[in-house]
């Protein structure tokens, strides 16, 4: 879907006759496959996107595009995606074809899980390569205004978790508390004044509860102007 690769979002009807489009499309080319969509969304609500590939008998899951703020996954809802994806395309006596979609901003997230996909399924090796490859599909600029924050390098790190997967590993991989010993940051905005007062906000699932797999602040610096420090650029 091209609409993937920008960020203007399409008006409702116009939106409406692309996605019709496509689907017709699709269904030409591959008269007897059946279809299944991803889509990485935010909300809770049906969207339109559902409704309209529904009129194409196409099967449509979504998922979100954001984890904490950050385009990735957990490793529960990663485990998920790669089960889902292996057991439909794995499905013998019929043509099945997967297609991945995001609404407005969710293409890093997009981009990590078809590499995740490809890993997993050893059509590709190498973490760093394949998404490298990936992104080369949509312009340069589109990852810097989707998101304020690098994601490769935490992306890179998942990857590294579904090799290992292939390998025999345990997976998903078991919790593990970690220690954060020191933050390093490599850019300062500039203010103006020669000094900074960063937030820190770390994200986690709750170490005294094990039933509970939600994320909650699990260390937040202080909101108090008077109780943070200062730093100089």
């Amino acid at each position: 879907f091209d609409c993937c690769f920008s960020t203007d979002v399409l008006e409702e009807i116009e939106y409406k006759s692309y996605l019709g489009g496509v689907a017709r499309q699709l269904q030409e080319y591959y008269p007897d496959a059946a279809f299944m969509v991803f889509n990485f969304r935010d909300g809770g609500k049906r969207s339109q996107f559902t409704d309209v590939l529904s009129e194409y008998d196409m099967t449509v899951m979504d998922y979100p595009r954001h984890y904490e703020g950050c385009p990735l996954l957990s490793l529960e809802m990663v485990h998920h995606f790669l089960r889902s994806s292996e057991s439909w395309l794995s499905l013998e006596g019929q043509q099945n074809i997967l297609l991945m979609h995001c609404e407005k901003g969710g293409w890093p997230v997009l981009a990590f899980m078809l590499a995740g996909l490809l890993i997993f399924r050893k059509q590709y090796t190498g973490e760093q390569k394949t998404l490298d490859m990936i992104y080369k599909q949509s312009p340069k600029e589109l990852l810097q205004l989707l998101t304020p924050l690098n994601p490769i390098p935490s992306q890179l790190r998942y990857l590294q978790y579904i090799s290992r997967r292939n390998a025999g590993s345990e997976w998903p991989p078991p919790d593990k508390l970690l220690t954060l010993d020191s933050l390093v940051l490599r850019v300062f905005p500039i203010l103006g004044k020669g000094v900074c007062r960063p937030v820190v906000r770390v994200y986690g699932q709750d170490p005294s509860s094990s039933s509970n797999r939600n994320s909650k602040v699990l260390f937040p610096t202080s909101k108090k102007k008077n109780h943070r420090a200062y730093y100089k650029q």
